[in-house]
């Protein structure tokens, strides 16, 4: 009964078309991020470390995938290769000007990432569907044999690897060996968040817009006037963007030092998959899939235990494909929206309760 609209009047147009138009969704936005924040007060590296950079970065990457999945309707099967492109851009960039921020690297790196990505997004004016996906997946192929094949993007390690350096910002170390969970876990968290909000002013806004309507019907939207080339390059580069600064974060704030198999085809199904189920065509949809695949292993690893069902590693792999495999197929049948749209389900049921409509 605290979940209502009743006395909450609108008295502009702003006001009627806000993002969050009850108050008590924007208090509940408010306190989740607070409460975020304050994760770094209990300390726990395994939490942070383990669970929630890693939950933001691939959180981060699927936002970037359903920009141009969920909203444009392009299909994309090289998001790992473009998470490639932003980690090894951000590592030659660090080492050529190693007295630059490196945060600022981990931005810039995105830039690289959406060059590549329009260079790849060309044919989209012409195909679609799956022959787009596969276009892409060429992207893929290409781009992982550039990480192994070119010495110079690795800067000619024996290992083939990156090798983070260690770099402070303000006098702290923010990358490194030496550097602290809870200070990576709060530039994570930052440089999420941030870009979150960039996203939903975006897709609310006249370029979102655009690109939904190419996603209905492209040549609908053609006729009232959208040059398609130029509107699907633009989710193309917005996409590739954030997928660029995801990988930068992956291998800078939470591995350390990655090689090229990192982004592999199966990084790419990976962020698909948390796309499919969370729900696309929805920023929170992004945050519900990547915590529920990135999550379900570590529950099921450390939660039977507590109740003295040993499970071994191989057998939490093997259930979570099945789980994840499962879940794929009954939200493609039942609720091809995912978990956002339950969650919508959810809340209008709560404001109308205990009436049924």
């Amino acid at each position: 009964m605290f979940y209502r609209e009743a006395g909450q009047f609108k008295t502009d147009y702003a006001s009627d078309q806000a993002v969050f138009p009850i108050l008590q969704d924007r208090i509940g936005i408010v306190v989740i991020v607070l409460a975020a924040y304050s994760l770094v007060l209990a300390q726990n590296d395994f939490l942070l470390n383990a669970m929630m950079i890693p939950f933001l970065i691939f959180t981060l990457a699927a936002i970037g995938l359903n920009l141009l999945t969920g909203y444009t309707g392009l299909l994309s099967l090289g998001t790992g290769a473009f998470m490639g492109v932003g980690a090894y851009s951000c590592y030659k960039l660090t080492t050529i000007f190693p007295g630059v921020n490196i945060i600022i690297w981990i931005i810039v790196s995105g830039f690289f990432a959406a060059f590549i990505g329009v260079i790849f997004g060309l044919p989209s004016l012409r195909i679609k569907g799956f022959y787009l996906a596969v276009a892409t997946l060429a992207a893929q192929f290409f781009l992982e044999w550039c990480f192994i094949r070119i010495p110079w993007l690795y800067n000619y390690n024996v290992s083939a690897a990156i090798e983070v350096p260690q770099r402070e910002l303000f006098g702290v170390i923010v990358t490194g060996p030496r550097a602290t969970a809870e200070t990576r876990y709060l530039i994570v968290l930052t440089i999420v968040v941030v870009m979150t909000w960039m996203a939903s002013n975006i897709v609310h806004g006249r370029i979102g817009r655009m690109w939904m309507a190419v996603r209905d019907m492209d040549i609908a939207a053609e006729l009232m006037g959208i040059r398609l080339l130029p509107t699907k390059l633009l989710a193309f580069a917005v996409s590739s963007f954030y997928c660029g600064v995801a990988g930068a974060m992956l291998v800078f704030l939470w591995y350390g030092g990655a090689e090229s198999t990192v982004f592999s085809i199966n990084q790419s199904f990976f962020v698909l998959f948390m796309i499919i189920i969370g729900g696309l065509g929805s920023l929170l949809g992004s945050y519900l899939g990547a915590a529920l695949i990135f999550m379900l292993p570590i529950v099921l690893r450390f939660v039977p235990p507590k109740f003295g069902i040993p499970v071994h590693a191989a057998t939490v792999e093997h259930i979570t494909f099945m789980t994840v495999g499962a879940l794929i197929v009954f939200f493609l049948i039942v609720e091809p929206h995912g978990l956002a749209r339950l969650w919508q389900i959810a809340k209008q049921k709560l404001r109308v309760w205990p009436f049924p409509y």
